[in-house]
């Protein structure tokens, strides 16, 4: 006797049940037929469809980055270079000078850029002359910089003299790759 309620309320609550989860059927759709439409029904046909905006790949920009990436990518890529210099000169060669000229490119295509030059020099000579000519060969370049167009406030001179040298054999070979002005990105100023 008491198993029949109980059949009867489980059979019940699984009608229930059943009825809750069954997918229900969406009200049929009106047809678009052009002859029943009124004009402020029918749909605009001349409107063009929206262009998406394509998904672009960009990669960041290298310069826009911390400063020692900046000049690494600028010296990989040659947008900066150095310039190198005869023996005891610090005038500037016709190669100095077409040099400069695509450093000063670079400057004016990134006026955000500050840089130093540096001037170098062989292990020849003593550290007080060595110094002097550092400094001769740094202001060529900047003042040669200038002259093209780059802001001197953009541009200050340091000599090293010969105590940061890029080669360090004993020949005219390596002294060669010593006598010279680096550029060195060193911050960014506010434009704009």
């Amino acid at each position: 006797m008491n198993r029949r309620p109980l059949a009867w309320i489980a059979v019940l609550a699984l009608t229930v049940l059943v009825g809750a989860c069954a997918k229900k059927t969406p009200p049929p759709q009106p047809s678009l037929d052009a002859s029943t439409m009124t004009p402020s029904t029918q749909p605009a046909t001349d409107v063009p469809p929206q262009p998406r905006p394509a998904i672009e790949d960009k990669k960041p920009d290298p310069l826009s980055g911390d400063i020692e990436a900046a000049n690494r990518h600028a010296y990989e890529q040659g947008l900066l270079g150095d310039v190198y210099f005869d023996f005891d000169r610090a005038d500037l060669t016709e190669q100095a000078r077409a040099r400069l000229a695509r450093n000063a490119e670079f400057l004016r295509a990134h006026p955000e850029f500050q840089l130093s030059l540096e001037g170098h020099c062989d292990e020849r000579g003593t550290n007080e002359y060595n110094l002097a000519l550092g400094e001769r060969r740094a202001a060529a370049a900047k003042d040669y910089m200038v002259s093209l167009g780059v802001g001197t406030g953009r541009l200050r001179t340091i000599s090293y003299g010969e105590e940061r040298p890029q080669c360090t054999a004993t020949d005219e070979s390596c002294w060669s790759l010593n006598r010279r002005a680096h550029f060195m990105i060193t911050g960014r100023t506010n434009v704009g």
